[in-house]
C-alpha cells in the first residue's frame, strides 16, 4: 500500500527543507567566521626584519624572533613590543632560533640563503653558522661554522635540541642534518632521500624515544632519523603531501607542521605507530589568512605562527614591511 501526501503539504515541505538548508549554511559559514575570530594576534613593529623563526621562552613570557632580512635577533613581548637583543654586521641573515634546554642560551641559524638585505658574493649560500646567545648578557657565547663540513651551497635553517642538550641544525641546500656538541660540529645524517631541488630539509624536531623528524619544503614529506644509525632513515608515510613544509614542533604527542608555499595553512599530524605513519588530524582554517606562515612555537594548549610575509620579498615593487604579526592557530579536526 502506498502512503500519498497532499499537494500542499508536499510543497510545503520542499520550502521548509530549503529553508533549514540555508538556515544551517549560514549558521556553519557563522561557526567557521567565529573559530577565526577567537585567534590571537600579537602585533609588533620591526622595520625591514622579516622575522622567519620564533621561539618561546615561558620563564620569561617571551618571544624571540629572528631576521631574514637584517639578521637581527630580537624578542616580542605579549603586549606586543619589540627590542632588539643581539645584531652584528657579519649577521646576513637570522633563520630558525631555539631556546637551549639550559633556558640560559639563545640558539639562531645564521645564513646568507635568499632574503638579506646585506648579501655579498663570499657569503651569498655558503654561509651556515650557529650561534648561541647569552641572555643575561646579551653577548654572543658561540659561532660554530657549519659551512666547511660538506661542498658545495650552504642554508643553515632550523635546530631542535636532544636531551643531552646536543643541537641538530638542517641545511636546506646541502641535503644534510649537522650535529653540533658544544664548539664541535659534524654531519650527523646525508640521505639520498633528502635531495631535491631548491630548498629542501626545513623545519625539524626531536623525539626522547630516540628519533628526529625533519620536513622537506622541496619534496613535502616528512623523514624520520633514527639516533642510534642516522643512516637508517624512512619516509613517514603520510597520505597528503606538504609542498613548502617549513617548520615543526611538538603539542604533546601531535606535531605541528607549518605550511606555506600558497597554502599558508598549520596541521597537526598524530602517529600510533611511532612515526612510521601519520596522518594529518586538525587544521587551520583558510579564513585564518596567514601570511606566509613559517614557524611554529607551543606555549601550553596554545601554538603562536611567525607570519613572515616573504611573498613580499619576491615582489621587488614593495615597500619593505615594517609591521610583523604573531597569530595564535586554532585548529579544527579533520
Amino acid at each position: 500500500m502506498f502512503l500519498t501526501m497532499p499537494t500542499e503539504l508536499f510543497i510545503a515541505s520542499i520550502k521548509q527543507n530549503k529553508s533549514n538548508m540555508k538556515k544551517n549554511y549560514f549558521i556553519a559559514i557563522a561557526s567557521l567566521l567565529t573559530l577565526a575570530m577567537q585567534a590571537q594576534k600579537i602585533e609588533f613593529t620591526a622595520p625591514e626584519a622579516y622575522p622567519e623563526g620564533i621561539a618561546y621562552d615561558a620563564k620569561a613570557k617571551t618571544y624571540y624572533v629572528s631576521s631574514a632580512r637584517l639578521g637581527t635577533i630580537g624578542k616580542v613581548s605579549p603586549e606586543g613590543i619589540y627590542k632588539e637583543i643581539y645584531t652584528s654586521p657579519d649577521l646576513k641573515s637570522s633563520y630558525g632560533l631555539k631556546l637551549h634546554p639550559d633556558g640560559k642560551r639563545l640558539f639562531v641559524c645564521i645564513s646568507d640563503a635568499n632574503h638579506s638585505k646585506f648579501s655579498s658574493l663570499d657569503t651569498y649560500r655558503v654561509m651556515a653558522r650557529l650561534i648561541s646567545i647569552d641572555l643575561q648578557t646579551g653577548k654572543k657565547s658561540t659561532d660554530v661554522d657549519l659551512s666547511k663540513l660538506i661542498p658545495g651551497k650552504h642554508f643553515a635553517n632550523d635546530i631542535a635540541f636532544d636531551g643531552a642538550g646536543n643541537a641538530y641544525v638542517t641545511d636546506s641546500y646541502a641535503n644534510a642534518v649537522y650535529k653540533v656538541e658544544g664548539n664541535k660540529a659534524s654531519v650527523f645524517c646525508k640521505s639520498t632521500l633528502f635531495v631535491t631541488q631548491g630548498t629542501g630539509l626545513n623545519g625539524i624536531v626531536w623525539s626522547p624515544d630516540g628519533y628526529l623528524i625533519v620536513a622537506s619544503s622541496g619534496k613535502g614529506s616528512l623523514f624520520k632519523i633514527d639516533m642510534k644509525n642516522p643512516e637508517a632513515v624512512e619516509k613517514i608515510k603520510v597520505d597528503q603531501f606538504f609542498p613548502g613544509a617549513d617548520g615543526l614542533a611538538w603539542q604533546g604527542k601531535e606535531l605541528v607542521l607549518v605550511q606555506n608555499g600558497g597554502v599558508n595553512k598549520i596541521f597537526k599530524l598524530s602517529s600510533q605507530d611511532g612515526w612510521k605513519t601519520a596522518k594529518p588530524v586538525a587544521a587551520t582554517l583558510s579564513s585564518a589568512l596567514f601570511a606566509f606562515p613559517s614557524t611554529a612555537a607551543v606555549d601550553g594548549d596554545k601554538v603562536w605562527i611567525m607570519n613572515a610575509k616573504f611573498h613580499e620579498l619576491t615582489e621587488k615593487n614593495n615597500v619593505p614591511s615594517k609591521d610583523f604579526k604573531i597569530q595564535q592557530a586554532v585548529f579544527k579536526s579533520l
